[in-house]
């Protein structure tokens, strides 16, 4: 099961990659893909888009899961980061990989054990439940793949209720 984990937004999105072969995770890939704030919001927007497309092409993932945007107190950068998730799940469907998406407080829950982990935590649990030498840099890239752990801990209950609707 090859995974692809997206921390949406306009600026920074943050992507991860990891595979599980049985019992056996491992990272692919993590990064983080960047838009020119001087840039019009459309443009900024189709530039995500073919660097997504490009991405999911190479890797082939079977799923892409998503954080979902909850809530930001800044609005213009929440509109961003939304648009961005849509990108995101539109080149997923694209690439006729499954979508999912997963809550802060749920990949939280599911790579550090406890909702309220701060991105220190995030950042060293990723690093252990991977088994890297070092914390994945920049935090967009290790947000990625915390989503993307995510969905491989809750794959089974995913599939069954995304099978179900």
């Amino acid at each position: 099961m090859l995974v692809m984990g997206i921390d949406p937004g306009l600026s920074r999105c943050g992507y991860g990659v990891v595979r599980q072969k049985g019992r056996v995770t491992e990272a692919v890939a993590a990064g983080v893909i960047r838009t020119d704030k001087d840039d019009a919001t459309p443009q900024r927007l189709y530039e995500l888009q073919i660097e997504l497309a490009d991405l999911m092409d190479s890797c082939q993932p079977n799923a892409v899961a998503i954080e979902q945007v909850l809530f930001q107190v800044n609005v213009r950068t929440a509109m961003g980061v939304g648009q961005a998730s849509g990108v995101a799940m539109a080149a997923a469907a694209g690439a006729g990989a499954e979508v999912f998406e997963y809550s802060p407080t749920q990949i939280k829950k599911a790579v550090a054990g406890w909702g309220n982990a701060d991105k220190d935590q995030m950042g060293r649990m990723v690093q252990t439940l991977l088994g890297l030498n070092h914390p994945l840099k920049p935090v967009d890239a290790a947000d990625a793949v915390a989503v993307a752990l995510c969905h491989l801990a809750h794959r089974p209950a995913a599939s069954r209720i995304q099978a179900a609707t």
